[in-house]
């Protein structure tokens, strides 16, 4: 009973873990070379994943429509969205980060209404000014200013506006990636399809008696993530001409390693998986609204870990947010 709803719960946890590794990992060894090492160790994890589950270490029945979807989703998703993150991560932390992955639900909804014609109810609508008005609370100060005999009040960041360009902007670039590989999957289901394949059927050669529904969202990430090491490695190349010694200096920092593993593991690896298990066992609806507690959850270790100051403004601002992202799936 509630299979489902725990396994979404440990989904949040998951997510909250590999944001706090990976602000770890990213203020010692810098966004580029953490992402280059990063997404190493994923395609390492999906190559092994696929090979048990498809037979092949590679994408399997996917058609050039397939490839041209989810490699767009990789460069927003994944070159563009968590570059920013993680930079975002350096000005700001953390926790003010995945608050800011909240406008991934509202971007979503937008792109999905503009590239597949979904429709916005008003609930949806709702839930975009909620969210937003949960990050502005959670950002903006009042200051008062005295002139004469009046007195005026201004409101001004109270986090470093470069952190907060980086966060905004990988929030949106998830929303939009999400919906490209929406777009990709429905590409990969029809070239199943069009092959004459059960989705339901384990894979031939396969090692795992999983059914090919359940490996496409493995193979998807797959062809997200090469996009993304290819990406990341080449602004790696032409942002910094000492890039070896950078990579060089990131592999041999063991304290940095060891939270790029984390992150790995329970990023991409262990948090897809149990996200795409969650669904199995409970409505997507459900799952997503859990799925977003992260901001939330993330607020007592990150005060604890990192010594950050927290204050009641800031908590309200990120339950308004989480809030606003729950009406999206009412």
């Amino acid at each position: 009973m509630f299979v489902g709803e725990i396994i979404s719960l440990f989904v949040a946890l998951s997510w909250t873990v590999t944001a706090l590794f990976a602000e770890v990992a990213s203020k010692r060894m810098g966004s580029l070379p953490l992402n280059v090492v990063r997404m190493t160790m994923s395609l390492s994890l999906l190559v092994l994943t696929l090979w048990l589950t498809m037979g092949t270490p590679s994408p399997r029945f996917a058609d050039g429509s397939t490839w041209l979807w989810l490699l767009l989703s990789g460069v927003v998703g994944y070159v563009i969205g968590d570059y920013c993150l993680m930079q975002g991560y350096i000005y700001i932390g953390s926790r003010f980060g995945q608050l800011f992955m909240t406008l991934s639900a509202p971007t979503a909804a937008i792109t999905g209404r503009l590239l597949l014609g979904e429709q916005m109810r008003p609930l949806a609508i709702l839930g975009m000014m909620v969210t937003l008005s949960g990050i502005a609370l959670s950002i903006l100060s009042k200051k008062e200013n005295e002139k004469g005999s009046d007195s005026s009040f201004t409101f001004r960041f109270s986090l470093p506006p470069k952190g907060i360009f980086f966060a905004a902007v990988a929030g949106i670039c998830q929303g939009f990636g999400l919906v490209l590989s929406k777009i990709g999957l429905q590409h990969y289901d029809a070239a199943i399809a069009a092959q004459g394949l059960d989705p339901q059927v384990v894979p031939d050669g396969a090692l795992l008696p999983l059914p090919l529904y359940l490996s496409v969202p493995f193979a998807s990430t797959m062809i997200r993530a090469t996009i993304g090491l290819v990406g990341f490695f080449v602004l790696l190349v032409v942002f910094h001409r000492d890039w070896r010694q950078r990579l060089s200096h990131a592999v041999h920092d063991r304290r940095a390693m060891w939270c790029v593993f984390g992150a790995t593991i329970f990023g991409p690896f262990v948090g897809v998986s149990a996200s795409l298990l969650a669904t199995q066992y409970t409505s997507t609806g459900i799952a997503q609204t859990l799925f977003a507690l992260t901001p939330i959850l993330i607020i007592a270790p990150a005060a604890l870990l990192f010594h950050q100051r927290v204050t009641l403004r800031e908590i309200v601002g990120a339950v308004i947010s989480v809030a606003g992202v729950c009406l999206f799936f009412v």
